[in-house]
């Protein structure tokens, strides 16, 4: 049991803080430049996160920043693009539109990270939930050309 509601536990925090995230976006539409207003809301997350830190344990500052330095920088690149993405999806298009990043997000994770990059094994549901919300973004997309 454990190994099913944990994951929907963390999934859940992080979906939270997302419509938090999103809220907020959306809230500040009519400022002149979104990304930065973004860059804002990073730095405000930077500080909690640095204030949260020691609750999961050593920081151990040296080790990660002297061996983790690529990392560092793809995983900095890559929030950067989510950013950018997250400003540019609410402000042109608005968050009902929400749905394809999510489902592209399971298929780039997922599939090309997750089972690419890493070799991380799928059961043959989460194969079949992948396949599924392809078929979600299939669906909403024809749902969208329509209204």
């Amino acid at each position: 049991m454990k190994r099913i509601l944990l994951p929907v536990v963390f999934a859940s925090v992080a979906a939270i803080g997302n419509a938090l995230f999103a809220l907020g976006q959306k809230k500040a539409s009519g400022v002149s430049n979104g990304l930065f207003f973004v860059a804002v809301c990073a730095a405000v997350a930077v500080i909690l996160s640095l204030a949260l830190s020691p609750l999961l344990g050593p920081l151990g500052v040296t080790e990660n920043l002297r061996g983790n330095g690529k990392a560092i920088a793809l995983s900095g690149a890559g929030l950067c693009l989510t950013y950018l993405g997250f400003q540019l999806l609410y402000a042109k298009c608005g968050a009902s539109q929400y749905v394809l990043y999510a489902v592209l997000s399971i298929i780039t994770t997922t599939v090309l990270v997750g089972c690419c990059w890493l070799k991380e094994p799928l059961s043959l549901c989460q194969k079949i939930a992948i396949a599924l919300a392809l078929a979600a973004v299939v669906v909403f997309s024809l749902g969208q050309s329509k209204s």
